[in-house]
């Protein structure tokens, strides 16, 4: 299969604080220089994955986390450590950093149906994992409020989707959602409200203090992995 032309940028520019964190801090500019090889690293992925003669498809969405920024490689990001357990899918990862919840809306969940409809191949899976960029202004805050319970109508029945383990009033409401969704047998839950703050961090964090490593990565793939169909325990 050939002809998937998907950007797995956001085309805009960093926000002014993580720019101006970039320019002060080695540390964060180490992790900001991801954002443009694991991109094209996942645009080249997803090519290859097309191109795979058999399989239903795993469409990944979702911000910086879904495509691993913080850990090594795109593959030890939690997508691409749940993927070596599950070569049955050809992987679809549509996400890209500093995305939103109306990116997912407008941007990737459209793509994935567009691919899908263009290859007539099934969606098997669905994971997304978003809103911590929603978190970051007070205008952002408010759309949430509507966007992120319209993006969960529109997923297929049985997606697994994170919650956040963020405080914030906004981050309630949108785990609130997730789990109305799940008690209406709508969504799986992959519960990440408990995967622990400060100590239990450590050695578990990218040099930015804020994305996970390898290790923080494998907490979350741990999660998706127990609220994924044909897991044990799930």
């Amino acid at each position: 299969m050939t002809g998937f032309d998907y950007d797995n940028l956001s085309g805009r520019p960093p926000g002014a604080l993580l720019a101006a964190l970039a320019r002060m801090s080695r540390r964060v500019r180490s992790v900001q220089d991801q954002v443009v090889p694991f991109a094209r690293a996942w645009g080249e992925r997803n090519a290859r994955e097309l191109a795979r003669g058999t399989g239903p498809l795993w469409v990944a969405l979702g911000d910086s986390m879904t495509q691993g920024i913080g850990a090594p490689s795109p593959e030890l990001g939690y997508i691409g450590q749940l993927a070596a357990d599950r070569p049955d899918f050809r992987l679809l990862n549509l996400s890209f950093s500093g995305a939103r919840t109306s990116d997912v809306i407008g941007r990737q969940w459209p793509a994935a149906l567009g691919v899908a409809r263009a290859h007539d191949l099934p969606i098997g899976l669905v994971t997304l994992l978003i809103g911590s960029n929603d978190l970051l202004r007070a205008d952002f805050r408010v759309a949430l409020r509507t966007d992120f319970p319209r993006l969960l109508d529109l997923l297929p029945a049985g997606s697994v989707v994170g919650t956040l383990p963020n405080p914030r009033t906004a981050a309630y409401r949108l785990n609130a959602a997730v789990d109305d969704a799940a008690s209406a047998g709508r969504v799986r839950v992959a519960e990440l409200r408990h995967t622990g703050t400060g100590w239990a961090w450590r050695g578990r964090l990218a040099p930015d203090r804020f994305h996970p490593n390898e290790h923080g990565y494998a907490v979350l793939a741990g999660a998706f992995a127990r609220a994924m169909p044909g897991i044990a325990g799930s």
